[in-house]
């Protein structure tokens, strides 16, 4: 059974094919149940981009965790690892383009349409296994790209950014969902700083009044998601 912890902002815990992995782990945001000290049992973690609040903890959890691997645009993914003083054999800098497969699990960068404090582009992220498909966005504005990740990912499970101003709101991610088309869509990066004013609620409206076959799962932080696809 897979399963999807929120971390707050972009901050998740994806427990796929029983890998442990962190998604922009910026645990030290306001709305984290949990801080980088707490998380012991990481197999893998993947930035989306360089600001810092997605970079967020990814040093000092990846030292936490001596078995971890760090995937990112490759770039940032140099940029952390040094950083972080990890062996070179734990980090996997890729571009985007094709799935990475790393200890059993697919992992592609995709496009976003955002900045990225000059280290790498701005990427989202597929993961995937055999348990479902998780579309990360990172942080994006709606883009017609997204219908080509819908049609060659088929993504079960779509976390979007809806708090307006540095990325989509939520009258641009429910135009998302509609180019996705995902099972299930999970609201992010809202909440975090006064000037991010989406509201889910909002969002999940929205995407109701679209008639659109996709379940939106408001979850706070420190709340899960489980699923399995497989069937």
């Amino acid at each position: 059974m897979g399963r999807i912890t929120y971390y707050g902002h972009a901050a998740f815990r994806l427990e796929l094919d029983g890998k442990n992995i962190l998604i922009d782990p910026w645990l030290d945001n306001p709305l984290s149940p949990v801080k980088p000290n707490d998380v012991r049992d990481i197999d893998i973690v993947i930035i989306t981009h360089a600001h810092g609040d997605h970079v967020g903890n990814a040093e000092q959890i990846l030292r936490n965790n001596p078995n971890s691997k760090l995937v990112a645009i490759y770039e940032l993914a140099s940029d952390v690892g040094s950083k972080a003083g990890i062996d070179q054999s734990r980090i996997i800098g890729g571009n985007i383009g094709g799935p990475m497969r790393v200890d059993g699990i697919e992992i592609a960068l995709t496009p976003a349409t955002h900045s990225s404090q000059g280290i790498g582009n701005p990427t989202g992220v597929i993961v995937r296994g055999r348990e479902g498909t998780v579309y990360h966005a990172g942080d994006t504005g709606v883009m017609m790209d997204m219908k080509l990740i819908r049609e060659i990912y088929k993504p079960h499970i779509a976390l979007l950014p809806i708090g307006g101003h540095f990325t989509m709101d939520p009258i641009e991610a429910a135009k998302a969902v509609e180019l996705l088309n995902p099972r299930v869509a999970i609201p992010m990066h809202y909440a975090t700083f006064p000037v991010l004013y989406g509201k889910p609620e909002d969002f999940k409206k929205l995407v109701e009044s679209k008639c659109l076959p996709t379940d939106v799962v408001i979850l706070k932080p420190g709340e899960s998601y489980e699923f399995d696809f497989s069937k």
